[in-house]
């Protein structure tokens, strides 16, 4: 006995020029019955919330699938999987396209070379899988528009919920992040972590889709714009706050990357307000707010 419902959609043309698109979405629960052997054009992220069934690839290996976990059916790939009769499994699956799904692949966002992926916790995912369940009520004007963004925060759930991943994410990312203003090669980053710098590569590729020395930039160039925006502090000040001790290396790395002098940037924000800057994260539920004024 199983239960399912589930809604198909065909995005036109320019929808597609978002660069990620929603196909479908479906909500399953109990003995449901096996899928394929098929092979599809486009991805699925099939979720796993609760019970066990199994995937085989195209080589015969049969993988154990044991929820909460991740099932990633990618294009052009046979697929066949299906949950333990006896038991049955929660499951919630969405189908979607589009050129950005290249470039989440490189991210490591999207495993096609691992397609059973054990998550630490569905909720997240699940959420926004009832996101665009949500959305696909009949004669939502903005049912492409909202369901493809919902794809995105569908992707970051997943990635986030992995469960060789610490709450916090990667621990050589975090490790790298809280360390990314000090001025350290990386080579001293690696050894400060007991790593090579080839497994350090390696393992910031492949949580970051990027090389240590980029992933350290984008850290450092986002501080320094924060700092440009909404304080006073001369660039050399700002060279220095974030791992640079050079401040004409650091104008030319910051021109090469943003397009603009340090200077320029600031003119263009238009918003320095001397001691106006702050380290502390806002909380979403209580955004700053301008307090009342004396009357």
């Amino acid at each position: 006995m199983y239960h399912t419902w589930m809604r198909y959609f065909t995005p036109s043309p320019l929808h597609h020029r978002l660069g990620l698109v929603c196909l479908g979405v479906g909500l399953q629960h109990g003995s449901l019955p096996t899928v394929g052997p098929r092979t599809l054009d486009h991805h699925v992220a099939v979720v796993i919330s609760a019970g066990s069934g199994w995937y085989r690839a195209a080589d015969g290996r049969c993988t154990t699938v044991t929820g909460p976990a991740l099932i990633w059916l990618t294009p052009g790939v046979p697929h066949h999987y299906g949950p333990d009769p006896a038991a049955g499994w929660d499951e919630s699956f969405v189908d979607f396209t589009g050129p950005a799904t290249t470039t989440y692949t490189e991210l490591g966002y999207i495993e096609p070379d691992r397609p059973v992926v054990p998550l630490s916790d569905a909720a997240g995912a699940r959420a926004a899988v009832g996101r665009i369940a949500r959305a696909a009520r009949r004669g939502n004007p903005l049912l492409e528009v909202e369901t493809g963004a919902a794809v995105h925060e569908l992707l970051v759930a997943l990635r986030r919920a992995r469960a060789d991943l610490g709450p916090d994410g990667d621990p050589v990312l975090t490790a790298l992040a809280r360390d990314a203003f000090r001025p350290m090669s990386v080579a001293e980053h690696a050894a400060r972590h007991g790593m090579t710098p080839a497994e350090l590569r390696t393992a910031v590729r492949r949580g970051a889709g990027c090389s240590p020395k980029d992933y350290l930039l984008g850290i450092r160039l986002g501080r320094a714009k924060e700092l440009l925006a909404a304080t006073d502090l001369p660039v050399a000040a700002v060279a220095r706050r974030v791992g640079y001790e050079d401040p004409a290396y650091f104008s030319r790395l910051f021109t090469r990357r943003v397009g603009l002098a340090p200077v320029r940037f600031r003119e263009q924000q238009g918003r320095a307000v001397p001691g106006g800057w702050s380290t502390r994260v806002p909380d979403p539920e209580h955004p700053p707010t301008i307090g009342a004024r004396p009357t």
